[in-house]
């Protein structure tokens, strides 16, 4: 069986007669009835009740084939759809909203995706969860990410949202402190730790909602830094806590300095950092394009760590 067999049996059942399936398909005649009559040997099958006049009508074992046919041929077209994006040149201007912790790994992609296509001008931007939100659904933003958006107003269902990676949170501590022989740490464990932490709103929100009610927290600092939050760690100054996508590095002696422990709590559910784009307007290429090697990286990032 060939793609050209299932073009010719879609087509004589769509049009309901082999001489003018022949003549839409541009082959002749005899080409299309030997191609169905090879096909039926091959199935051993009869797909077509044929009469006189060449006109063809599927029989019931025909039926099921010829739909199973057509959908192979219509996932054909994805395919070709889809390479189409990859082989096109992109151009044109990406505006990207993004939550602190997975930046580095965004830098990482835009860098080799501007390499790739030169004539994209790319612009990102830190923000908290609402305001990501609120970018795409106005139009200001091309891509959103952030994690899953579950709960959120309903003005704001207005937004496409794709998973990019699983997340949970974890507590990055020093190799040698007595915290790294823990395969799981609970909050009670934190009271009197002095803490450093990334400048993310959903890390700090949840540090007020869930951990300093089990005692106070000694925040030495936040910061957007992350070389100063892992010296901090590496000098056994503090720990930092963070979804641990945050802690996927792009060098190499990150594993060295640091250990990551998933904290036990309350809201310690899988999270789903992922991408939102407007439900109400097509996508581009250019942005499809994107999150595509967004996710691959993520991949390759999960497989390094």
């Amino acid at each position: 069986m060939n793609l050209e067999q299932c073009e010719n049996i879609v087509e004589v059942a769509k049009i309901g007669s082999l001489t003018k399936a022949a003549q839409n398909r541009h082959i002749t005649l005899s080409a299309i009835s030997q191609s169905i009559t090879l096909l039926e040997a091959e199935l051993g099958v009869t797909l077509f009740i044929r009469s006189r006049g060449q006109k063809a009508v599927p029989t019931a074992e025909g039926h099921a084939i010829i739909s199973k046919a057509n959908e192979v041929l219509m996932k054909v077209n994805e395919l070709k759809a889809e390479a189409q994006i990859y082989s096109d040149t992109l151009s044109g201007h990406l505006k990207i909203a993004t939550i602190p912790g997975p930046m580095h790994l965004i830098v990482k992609v835009i860098s080799g995706f501007k390499v790739d296509f030169p004539n994209v001008k790319i612009e990102i931007f830190e923000k908290g969860p609402k305001e990501i939100l609120d970018n795409v659904l106005q139009d200001e933003m091309d891509i959103g990410l952030m994690v899953s958006p579950e709960g959120m107003p309903k003005k704001h269902k207005g937004v496409v949202f794709k998973r990019l990676m699983e997340g949970k949170i974890v507590v990055g501590v020093h190799l040698h402190s007595p915290l790294a022989l823990n395969t799981m740490i609970t909050p009670d464990q934190l009271v009197g730790q002095t803490l450093v932490l990334y400048d993310d709103h959903y890390i700090q929100d949840f540090v007020e909602r869930y951990l300093q009610g089990y005692g106070p927290m000694n925040i030495l600092f936040v910061s957007n830094n992350t070389r100063a939050i892992e010296n901090a760690v590496a000098a056994g100054l503090a720990i930092t806590i963070g979804m641990d996508y945050s802690f996927l590095k792009t060098f190499e002696d990150s594993q060295q300095i640091m250990k990551t422990i998933e904290l036990r709590s309350p809201d310690n559910n899988t999270k789903y950092p992922g991408s939102i784009v407007s439900a109400s307007k097509q996508v581009s290429k250019t942005a499809r394009r994107f999150i595509s090697r967004l996710k691959h990286e993520f991949d390759e990032g999960i497989r390094r760590s």
